[in-house]
């Protein structure tokens, strides 16, 4: 399906990025990146790792290798998982077969709470996008750690609170930005642009037909975009990965 959008980069292709004025912060802030300021300020100070090795019981943790699965959709939900290292895809299958990629997280991240409000099955499937080191936490325990340390339960409500906001600004790109800003968007959230911890300019090796399912959109135009980015100096590809440069958000903003 053609995008509804115009093509920021139709036109004349030119051979290095015009300079960008300052990004505009509300605009950033909507699409989801800028940091979001919190008085907590817990993304620097929630260190998950510390507060869950008060669980002398009830966890486990184990690696998982390159595309195993960690949880599938349609399974019990009975436990709360910590992304210690590594990075997780996590996928949903309509009733007809259709799959599409709702999220890459990355390291740090907890996924699988769904339980802890009363979800009985998983509603996608987890599996490991690269060798991944995985802490599970079973329900029961969580819910007791919640209940009897103030400290770990006010920075993961902020936690949950921060990843909300981004899933809200997800769904706004995806309602009116055109595939190749999402795209742009993608890739500069994969590079921690406008995040509290350090940019990662060189971001893994990802499929193009992955890239395609988590905009929405095909394979072909992917591969479209990320040539005209590269030959507009906004990436480069070195090896198995790819550098993303911060004038790429110059196609986010550009209206």
């Amino acid at each position: 399906m053609a995008d509804k959008h115009p093509s920021v980069l139709s036109g004349e292709t030119r051979k290095s990025p015009a300079p960008s004025k300052s990004p505009r912060r509300p605009k950033l802030l909507k699409l989801g990146l800028a940091k979001v300021n919190s008085p907590m300020d817990p993304v620097a100070t929630f260190d998950p790792r510390v507060l869950l090795k008060k669980l002398s019981v009830g966890k486990t943790s184990r690696e998982y290798a390159v595309d195993e699965p960690i949880f599938s959709q349609g399974e019990q939900a009975d436990g709360v998982f910590y992304l210690q290292s590594g990075k997780v895809k996590l996928t949903v299958v309509s009733k007809r077969g259709k799959e599409a990629v709702v999220s890459i997280l990355p390291q740090d991240c907890f996924f699988g709470e769904g339980c802890l409000a009363g979800q009985p099955l998983r509603m996608a499937t987890a599996s490991a996008e690269q060798r991944s080191t995985i802490i599970r936490i079973d329900k029961q325990k969580m819910l007791e750690l919640l209940h009897q340390d103030p400290e770990f339960a006010e920075r993961f409500l902020s936690y949950l609170l921060i990843r909300n906001i981004r899933m809200e600004a997800d769904l706004v790109d995806h309602l009116f930005n055109s595939s190749e800003k999402r795209l742009a968007r993608l890739l500069l959230l994969m590079a921690n642009f406008g995040q509290e911890s350090k940019p990662i300019p060189l971001i893994a090796k990802m499929s193009q037909e992955t890239l395609a399912q988590m905009i929405g959109t095909t394979r072909s135009r992917v591969s479209y975009f990320l040539n005209r980015f590269r030959d507009l100096g906004f990436i480069e590809y070195n090896g198995g990965g790819m550098h993303v440069h911060s004038s790429l958000v110059s196609v986010v903003l550009h209206d």
